[in-house]
């Protein structure tokens, strides 16, 4: 397929996922499943396409003036993929699967809007009932940071120091653009793609297969380091999910001590089997129901609640999220986050650490939940959060934003990850 057929490829998919309100991946793998005799690399472009388009889904509207699937679109292409309304005619020229061209309204259009000077919603590149959260989120750099959340991300991994060390898994994927990351100690980062291109499949690789790394965002790795399990530890991950951060914690402890990895909806846990096999951590003890935690009451070191949130933190790997997304949704989720936060007081040892994460840039699941927490609680107080940031990574302050008596906010503008917080709460001994 040449670029006009992958753009009316494209359009179909985005009218697909607007009309009935699905998520991208599912309304791209019907089309792929419907058009069975497009190749890897054209189901590749179209899905750069859609995703750009929807992450840029204000600004190309804005651009080309219009928010239709054909609109959209044909902006993601200018936008993203360095297109001008000139060389798209070229490109399609004597493509019979082309969509109509831009029409003289439409260059017009673009040619007299500049996006440094659309409104401010427009260059963030969010929802309009958003803008408030991301205002007290990020103050006057609200704007830069959430269009830095519209970006196209990288593909991080996290080395198992269990099995391999980062320069010999660098070695392994040569070829692929990898190099160490800035922040985390066991990271290696592969450069967003371009255009048309793909990432290579990692897990495919022989070195992934025998349990060397792991895919894993390198704000989720920085977290994961900053909770501070080590060597002896009991260590309990509440919401544990698939179990990436479990695995981080077993290569930090070195297999010594015990993680216990829980999870309220088992579905969740089921990968953590052969993910832990693979890796070759021998210190994690699956906990399923409920009843199992008992004997764990008031006897863990370290508690860690990746809590489940809206995600807003993650808009570069799932655009279509942020357009779902509702006040209702996050109004859910806070009360969910301080429930589990008030049941994971439970396990936490005089003098132990509870640990809070959220992939939200929002404040009301970041900061103010941490404020609301301790009003609960007076048991626990905030650590130093400024110092355990420099304690881990020394000089680095600028790369964060660090709120006193709060949290850490990590983000794509200043961190290079996505959006991710972090608090360590301390039980008073």
């Amino acid at each position: 397929m040449r670029l006009g057929g992958r753009l009316a490829a494209a359009i179909e998919v985005i009218d697909d996922i607007e009309k009935r309100h699905r998520p991208a991946a599912d309304a791209l793998k019907d089309w792929g499943l419907s058009h069975r005799f497009a190749g890897a690399g054209d189901r590749a472009a179209i899905g750069n396409i859609v995703y750009d388009a929807l992450r840029r889904k204000r600004s190309a509207a804005w651009l080309v003036g219009a928010d239709t699937s054909r609109a959209l679109g044909f902006g993601a292409l200018i936008l993203e993929w360095g297109q001008t309304p000139a060389s798209l005619d070229a490109a399609f020229a004597g493509d019979r699967f082309a969509p109509e061209p831009l029409s003289a309204e439409e260059r017009e259009g673009i040619a007299a809007r500049d996006l440094a000077r659309a409104p401010d919603v427009v260059r963030a590149d969010c929802p309009d009932w958003c803008v408030p959260h991301l205002r007290e989120a990020f103050d006057d750099d609200w704007v830069a940071e959430t269009a830095a959340l519209s970006g196209r991300p990288p593909l991080d991994l996290r080395v198992n120091p269990l099995r391999a060390s980062r320069e010999r898994v660098v070695g392994e994927l040569a070829g692929t653009g990898a190099a160490a990351t800035a922040l985390a100690p066991f990271g290696i980062r592969i450069p967003p793609i371009a255009g048309a291109g793909r990432h290579p499949n990692v897990q495919a690789e022989p070195a992934f297969q025998k349990g060397w790394f792991e895919v894993q965002d390198e704000g989720s790795q920085i977290v994961a380091d900053l909770a501070g399990a080590r060597p002896g530890m009991q260590v309990l991950d509440f919401c544990a999910g698939a179990g990436g951060k479990t695995l981080a914690f077993s290569a930090a402890m070195d297999d010594r001590g015990q993680v216990f990895a829980h999870d309220s909806d088992k579905s969740r846990l089921a990968p953590i089997f052969e993910r832990l096999r693979r890796a070759g951590s021998r210190n994690v003890q699956v906990v399923a129901k409920p009843a199992e935690l008992a004997p764990l009451a008031g006897a863990m070191d370290l508690v860690v609640i990746d809590a489940p949130c809206t995600g807003a933190g993650t808009w570069r790997r799932r655009p279509d999220a942020k357009w779902r997304l509702s006040a209702r949704q996050l109004e859910a989720r806070v009360a969910e986050q301080a429930a589990i936060l008030d049941a994971a007081t439970a396990y936490v040892k005089p003098g132990g650490r509870l640990c809070y994460i959220t992939c939200s840039v929002f404040a009301e699941e970041n900061a103010r939940q941490v404020a609301a927490f301790l009003g609960r609680h007076p048991g626990f107080a905030a650590a130093d959060h400024a110092a355990l940031w420099e304690g881990r990574y020394p000089g680095k302050a600028a790369a964060v934003r660090i709120e006193p008596g709060l949290g850490i906010v990590l983000g794509p503008l200043r961190t290079g990850t996505d959006g991710f917080f972090f608090a360590a709460l301390d039980r008073r001994g």
